[in-house]
């Protein structure tokens, strides 16, 4: 565990925090095993002073819209397949819309019905979009209507008109739609983006919902259209292995020129890392050595890492607690490494798929641990994540708990210091809590490091984190109270060790 250990069954722990310096949308979730597939909700942050900055339009009414994912499978056997190398073959049933498949899944011999959004003709509508699904980036649409892009990750940014939103697991998006259509049901869909092949390939997941205008007078949510009985129009989608829609959207995203922080971040920076995300195999037991390889007498476990290293969660402690007992209280702990052990072409099209004619171990050697990366308080960090062909063309959406970051740059192929630093936005980049680093691409960030504690730093595809796509930074204390840890409660759930299958 790294914050806390789990709050067991017939058991409650309370939160209680202050929000300070953030408005718009965030969300929770479950960090047990991915128990996060259904252990989700929103959280909105409203202006105080009850008016938003937005020049031209007021919402009149917040909507949220979490796309998730339905599940079949026992969710623990899932996490537990990842977690000990298995096979991709498990995947979900279907993609939801606030909880409800839609219209193009027939359960049970019954057409699922579809999330009805209700609007009146010229009022606009806050729509809260949050990616809580698993496994997928989703392409978000609704026919006829365009969006202003207002906010992400609870951040104003500079407005945004587009006419499709790509949002990625863990992240968040406030958009603003004006209903200024004819007065109609018009079809909102959610579309799962995948990578092409010769990637594996899954199944095509989509849902639907309605946008409904209360002035139009036909009933039944999804049997027809407007009043000549045709059905709603659908919006055109981008390809579901349409990568480029994905790297435009995030790329045209600015933040606002006036954040405080914004002048130390353009000086000294204290810390540098470069992040290699990738996959390769380690020995079952922490062997030495092993037969690897593919084949039916291969022993080795195909595991994600940072930098060569794949995470190991503690189970008897948090690392937060143990942080404060000083010294790690006896957990064994690694630093996690600046840079990766080797250098190679790390988006090179010839390591996928990654299968028996790919060694990986002779490009790649993995092994698994309990990482950190320490910061001294106030430092200015900046991480550069490069992805990698052994994650199978993968995108990668990193997500750091305790703090926002700064988007500064992001590109396609090998990162290179010479050329790429000149692109680095430091006037107006975007400020976020999880980046999307691309399709065999790479990704700038710089933050703060001004909470301290221990945080955790991953991937938010599921499957990457269970396979150990993690590590922690842990943030020292400042010089005055308010910037120091406090112990932890008298009532911090205790680690309890359960049987395992």
């Amino acid at each position: 565990m790294v914050t806390q250990c789990p709050i067991q069954p017939n058991s409650t722990f309370t939160y209680r925090f202050k929000v300070d310096g953030q408005e718009g949308t965030l969300w929770w979730h479950s960090h047990v095993s991915i128990l996060r597939a259904t252990l989700h909700g929103i959280i909105i942050i409203r202006p105080k002073s009850g008016s938003y900055p937005f020049q031209n339009h007021q919402p009149h009414v917040d909507v949220p819209i979490i796309i998730g994912e339905w599940w079949q499978r026992d969710l623990m056997k899932v996490d537990k397949n990842f977690s000990n190398g298995g096979s991709f073959s498990d995947n979900p049933a279907g993609a939801t819309i606030n909880g409800k498949l839609g219209d193009l899944y027939n359960c049970s011999g019954v057409v699922e019905d579809n999330f009805v959004l209700n609007v009146e003709q010229g009022k606009t509508y806050m729509l809260r979009l949050v990616n809580a699904a698993l496994f997928s980036e989703y392409y978000f649409k609704v026919a006829g209507h365009k969006f202003t892009v207002v906010g992400a990750d609870a951040n104003y940014i500079t407005p945004y008109t587009t006419d499709v939103v790509a949002i990625a697991p863990g992240e968040t998006f406030d958009v603003l739609m004006v209903a200024d259509a004819p007065p109609c049901r018009y079809y909102m869909a959610a579309l799962a983006n995948q990578p092409p092949a010769p990637d594996p390939q899954i199944p095509v997941f989509v849902s639907r919902g309605i946008v409904q205008y209360a002035n139009d007078d036909t009933t039944g949510a999804a049997a027809s259209g407007c009043r000549d009985g045709r059905p709603p129009p659908m919006p055109e989608m981008p390809d579901q292995h349409d990568t480029t829609t994905t790297f435009h959207f995030h790329g045209n995203l600015s933040g606002l020129p006036t954040h405080p922080l914004l002048p130390q971040l353009r000086g000294r920076v204290d810390d540098r890392l470069f992040i290699s995300l990738g996959k390769g195999t380690i020995c079952p037991g922490d062997r030495p050595s092993c037969r690897r390889g593919g084949g039916d007498e291969a022993e080795a476990i195909e595991v994600a890492y940072m930098n060569n290293v794949s995470f190991r969660l503690p189970e008897r402690m948090s690392m937060l607690e143990a942080r404060q007992y000083g010294g790690n209280a006896g957990l064994a702990v690694q630093e996690l490494p600046a840079r990766p052990p080797s250098v190679f072409n790390f988006t090179d099209p010839a390591l996928i798929p990654v299968g028996p004619g790919v060694p990986l171990e002779k490009i790649e050697a993995t092994r698994k641990a309990t990482t950190v990366r320490r910061f001294a308080h106030n430092a200015t960090v900046e991480v550069v994540f490069q992805s990698t062909a052994t994650m199978q063309s993968d995108s990668n959406p990193m997500h750091l708990h305790g703090h926002d970051f700064f988007v500064l740059a992001q590109g396609h192929g090998n990162y290179d210091p010479a050329k790429h630093v000149r692109t680095y936005n430091l006037v107006d980049p975007l400020l976020k809590n999880t980046v999307q680093v691309p399709r065999l691409g790479w990704a700038v960030v710089r933050f703060v490091a001004d909470n301290p504690g221990a945080w955790f730093m991953h991937c938010h595809f599921e499957f990457h984190i269970a396979m150990g796509m993690a590590t922690v930074f842990e943030v020292a204390n400042g010089a005055t109270p308010d910037d120091t840890l406090p112990p932890p409660p008298p009532d911090l759930p205790k680690c309890i060790p359960h049987k395992k299958e």
